[in-house]
């Protein structure tokens, strides 16, 4: 186990936040003790502090240093947490950056070196560069123009699959390719996620959360109790508690029709999700 791998979490109201601050200092004197007795050290170096807030509330965010040991670390704007750029408002805008940034250099790279490779090639590789990422359920709720962002590098690279140029449409060649636009991506991601949660296939720590509508005595006579609909849980902010995965997820797993939902297999149900998500894409 890394040191990377160490991560504490705690959660409080604004006017509380100080005591959080004092309560994580503690908690990683422990933890830096424990790792003094198992021959380790803690790479203060290495330790970021992210406070994360609403975007109306980021001005109650603490500005003093969290002490770490001997040292005092101020809070990060964004930090990266197993390859995710989480930022402290949330908004993913820094993985969304680095992500269309590192498919474009890479898309540069190919377009370069193409007259000396085959076109299969530069094909394959324009493929593996436009779902570079992009499914993750994180960026479920992103704002639209982040959405469009991500787009732009997919049409990019199927327009260097194709040897198009710059404004030529790729709708069409999408469809051909059977790539679903980057919304449907994150709805498939999200989807796929659902259904192993109900079949004992993920976490417990996300599948416990998931509760199904015939599951609830109150609602047994109901006819959404006879089909496979999730409980949506009720949120404040449509900002940031509705992008929440027991949120966002059960919307998306409602969305879809009975015979997807129904699927006796996890490819079964890749294939039907995907014709469904297809469809609405184009």
């Amino acid at each position: 186990m890394y040191a990377d791998d160490t991560q504490i979490y705690g959660f409080c109201s604004p006017p509380d936040a100080t005591k959080l601050q004092m309560q994580m200092s503690a908690c990683i004197d422990e933890v830096a003790l424990w790792m003094q007795s198992n021959r380790l050290q803690l790479n203060t170096a290495k330790t970021d502090i992210l406070w994360c807030a609403t975007n109306r509330r980021q001005h109650l965010i603490p500005q003093t240093p969290t002490r770490i040991g001997d040292d005092y670390i101020t809070s990060a704007a964004s930090v990266r947490d197993l390859g995710i750029y989480i930022d402290s408002d949330v908004s993913m805008k820094s993985h969304v950056s680095s992500t269309v940034s590192t498919c474009f250099a890479a898309l540069r790279q190919i377009r370069s070196t193409r007259h000396c490779v085959p076109r299969r090639r530069y094909f394959h590789w324009s493929c593996h560069w436009s779902c570079r990422g992009w499914t993750n359920a994180t960026l479920a709720g992103v704002p639209a123009y982040a959405i469009s962002r991500l787009q732009s590098a997919l049409n990019a690279a199927t327009r260097l699959a194709f040897l198009l140029r710059k404004y030529d449409s790729v709708t069409l060649l999408l469809q051909q390719l059977h790539w679903l636009k980057v919304e449907q991506r994150i709805e498939y991601k999200l989807a796929i996620l659902v259904y192993r949660c109900l079949h004992g296939l993920a976490p417990p720590y996300l599948a416990n959360d998931l509760r199904r509508v015939a599951d609830l005595g109150m609602r047994r006579r109901l006819r959404s109790a006879s089909t496979h609909a999730l409980v949506v849980p009720p949120s404040r902010q449509s900002t940031v508690g509705d992008r929440a995965f027991l949120v966002v997820a059960a919307r998306v797993w409602n969305s879809l029709p009975d015979f997807v939902t129904a699927s006796t297999s996890l490819p079964m149900f890749k294939r039907h999700l995907k014709t469904v998500l297809s469809a609405k894409s184009y």
